[in-house]
């Protein structure tokens, strides 16, 4: 988080980064993009599971019943995610777009045979457009400071 607050900062200077700073730049842009998606994975999560199947906003639970924590359905989920988010952003970042068709392709080929159940392929799609937004994100702003 704070490598994509000071690259925001610096994003608007005139002169671009170039050399070790540039290097560092991307390193520290993938290191981000990899590792700093947890929470916000699993506050999607939780937002996502205070929905209903029909788009509504589910009652409130009683007060002495507190809400679940999501189960993790998909093992190695964690360790996934986060070597999906720092091939995607190696992908944006090496301006190697087919790189994140095949990192796609590669984690739902290899989930598939789990995605027969409603709950895991929500899961799934949920993780995955959060992760892959996150690291675009993160390699966006990189992208900013180092152009």
């Amino acid at each position: 988080m704070l490598m994509l607050a000071a690259a925001g900062v610096l994003a608007p200077l005139p002169n671009a980064l170039t050399g070790f700073p540039r290097a560092s730049a991307i390193t520290l842009g993938v290191l981000a993009a990899a590792g700093g998606a947890s929470p916000v994975v699993r506050a999607v999560f939780r937002l996502a599971g205070r929905t209903q199947d029909d788009g509504q906003a589910a009652a409130p639970a009683p007060a002495q019943a507190p809400a679940p924590e999501p189960q993790n359905v998909l093992r190695g989920g964690g360790v996934i995610g986060v070597l999906e988010r720092a091939s995607v952003a190696a992908s944006i970042l090496t301006y190697w777009p087919a790189g994140i068709a095949i990192v796609l392709a590669v984690k739902g080929l290899a989930r598939y045979p789990e995605l027969r159940d409603s709950k895991v392929s929500e899961q799934f799609i949920i993780g995955t457009f959060t992760s892959v937004l996150w690291a675009a994100g993160c390699s966006g702003v990189v992208v900013a400071l180092i152009r």
